[in-house]
């Protein structure tokens, strides 16, 4: 199958490593030429055609850390670190997924990338080891602390978000923050010391009390609330009888191919038996996948 493009992937950047690491590179792009990423804290700011919008370096407050995202046309590209980095979970903010939709792929992929650097600067003010203030430096992929050395790197997460089918049904699940009637594929971080396959076979079983088997990789998205990569990964049920984890689930249920079918054609506000995820999540796109193999 050949994907459709998953939201926050396909920027047009080039990340530009090489420049990175050398300042008088770096600062040669510092001119009239570069190119600001305008941001409402960590909102974007839309042109008028609803583009993202785009300014000069002359945008930035005086003071402000700038990160270097890459390059567009042989443009430097940047962002300015706001004073604040999120706080709340970006699902409850309606604007968030507004943008979602406006924004072309490309658009969103560049956003995507800069809201996730920018917002790890604004919670990273402050050296993990002594506590010290920190100094951006390789145009914004590390901080170190000018106190005891340490150097700091942007985290990406990795979470397991997965697909499990029983005889031709699927296992799908709900949280008490999904919108109602809105169902998704199981989900949960990758541990320390854990291959993504042992992280799959722990989450489902944890949440669902349902084993695993031949856990295979299918897709992966870039999510940038704050800084997670999704595995997208389909597994084979041992059976089907549930125990919920009510901390984690409200409530998780097997879905025929019929239902999940029916769902995915009428949509999230039609009259399926559950509300599918939406088409920027990654798990819209392992259901397309999963009815299109079978």
């Amino acid at each position: 199958m050949t994907f459709s493009p998953i939201a926050f992937a396909g920027s047009p950047l080039d990340r530009a490593d090489h420049i990175r690491a050398d300042p008088d590179a770096l600062a040669s792009l510092m001119d009239w030429r570069a190119r600001l990423l305008l941001l409402d804290g960590l909102m974007p700011v839309f042109g008028d055609m609803g583009q993202l919008g785009w300014g000069t370096l002359a945008d930035a407050a005086p003071d402000a850390e700038l990160v270097f995202l890459g390059l567009i046309d042989g443009k430097g590209c940047f962002a300015a670190v706001p004073d604040q980095g999120a706080t709340g979970p970006a699902y409850s903010n309606p604007a968030i997924w507004q943008a979602m939709q406006m924004l072309s792929p490309g658009d969103l992929a560049t956003y995507g990338v800069a809201r996730s650097l920018v917002d790890w600067h604004a919670r990273h003010q402050f050296c993990a080891r002594c506590g010290a203030g920190t100094r951006l430096t390789k145009g914004g992929w590390q901080r170190n602390c000018g106190s005891c050395n340490a150097e700091h790197f942007p985290r990406t997460d990795p979470v397991t978000i997965m697909l499990v089918e029983h005889e031709g049904r699927l296992l799908l699940g709900r949280q008490p923050r999904f919108p109602p009637r809105a169902f998704s594929a199981l989900a949960g971080f990758v541990e320390p010391g854990e291959t993504i396959e042992e992280a799959v076979a722990r989450e489902v079983f944890e949440e669902a009390g349902v084993r695993v088997r031949d856990v295979q990789y299918v897709a992966t998205q870039p999510w940038p609330f704050p800084s997670q990569l999704m595995i997208g990964c389909y597994s084979t049920a041992l059976g089907d009888a549930l125990t919920i984890d009510t901390t984690e689930l409200e409530e998780a249920r097997w879905f025929t191919r019929e239902e999940i079918a029916y769902a995915m054609e009428v949509g999230r506000d039609g009259d399926g038996c559950f509300a599918p995820p939406p088409p920027a999540a990654i798990a819209h796109h392992l259901l397309k996948w999963w009815l299109e193999r079978n």
